[in-house]
């Protein structure tokens, strides 16, 4: 695996302008001037805050705005539509294969909110999302073969592993960065969590440390998730280094072959993975991954 640094870990492909500077201000956490269903102007562009690491089946694509000037955060005039709506076109045959795909906005307490697109696509290939209103050009992406893929998929066994705990670092210092305490999910190592044949959700994140700006609340709303739910879903987090100054990539990501971060893996009482959350994510979307397993 090559050797990943802290800039480079972020999410999926990004092509937008002005990223570097959207990215400074993605501390600041507030709501969204409104919300409308209204369509796109024709000069916002699609960014995608999804990895390449899709492959046929059901693929979650969430997307962000951006403008002239960069990413369009909740500190600028802009009206978020309370939904966008979509086609996709498979480029290699350069016809349209679904239409009328809707998402909801999402993430209205992060500085970039963003809208989680999911679909089924069942062959390999190249594609392109297209929001209604919005700019012809899209959002191009990948979805590749799986065997092309590391990263553990929905429908596979999550791999065990011994990831850090109170009790045992395994060289990780700190275990977790969350402040000023550490969450609590550092009882039980993953391996520990899978044999209790329980639910399992696994965060691989860095809430001091996140290139998205999204590990530290989607820890915090993890948190408030277990609180409600209580023995009936083990909970674990990994963190993404394994020392303070984050130059150091932690064993666990090692282990998954991880390029990105964060990643939220939720199994059913086999550890069988059901879904798997990537880059950016909400409380909404938590806990519709949980709602799968009907607990």
């Amino acid at each position: 695996m090559r050797q990943i640094n802290r800039r480079s870990f972020i999410f999926g492909s990004v092509s937008a302008l002005g990223l570097s500077s959207a990215l400074n201000s993605l501390s600041a956490c507030t709501t969204p001037n409104s919300v409308t269903t209204q369509a796109l102007p024709r000069d916002v562009q699609l960014v995608q805050r999804f990895p390449q690491v899709l492959v046929p089946g059901e693929v979650r694509l969430p997307i962000s705005l951006a403008g002239k000037s960069g990413m369009i955060t909740t500190e600028s005039d802009f009206v978020f539509p309370g939904s966008l709506v979509a086609k996709v076109v498979d480029l290699s045959i350069d016809k349209v294969i679904f239409e009328n795909l809707n998402a909801e906005l999402h993430g209205a307490e992060f500085a970039i909110p963003y809208y989680p697109f999911r679909l089924e696509i069942s062959s390999a290939g190249n594609y392109l999302l297209i929001v209604e209103g919005g700019s012809e050009d899209g959002a191009a992406f990948s979805v590749l073969e799986r065997e092309q893929v590391l990263v553990p998929l929905i429908g596979d066994t999550l791999p065990a592993f011994d990831t850090p705990t109170f009790d045992d670092a395994r060289s990780v210092e700190p275990i977790c960065t969350r402040a000023p305490k550490p969450c609590p999910f550092h009882q039980m190592t993953l391996t520990m969590a899978l044999q209790k044949k329980l639910p399992v959700a696994y965060l691989i994140g860095t809430p001091a440390h996140c290139s998205t700006g999204t590990c530290a609340p989607a820890l915090e709303e993890l948190m408030r998730t277990a609180e409600s739910l209580g023995e009936n879903v083990a909970f674990v987090h990994a963190e993404v280094y394994a020392d303070e100054q984050a130059t150091i990539v932690a064993p666990a990501v090692k282990a998954f072959e991880m390029t990105y971060e964060p990643a939220l893996f939720i199994t059913d009482q086999n550890g069988k993975i059901v879904d798997r959350l990537d880059a950016v994510f909400d409380k909404k979307e938590i806990i519709e991954s949980l709602n799968q397993l009907k607990l």
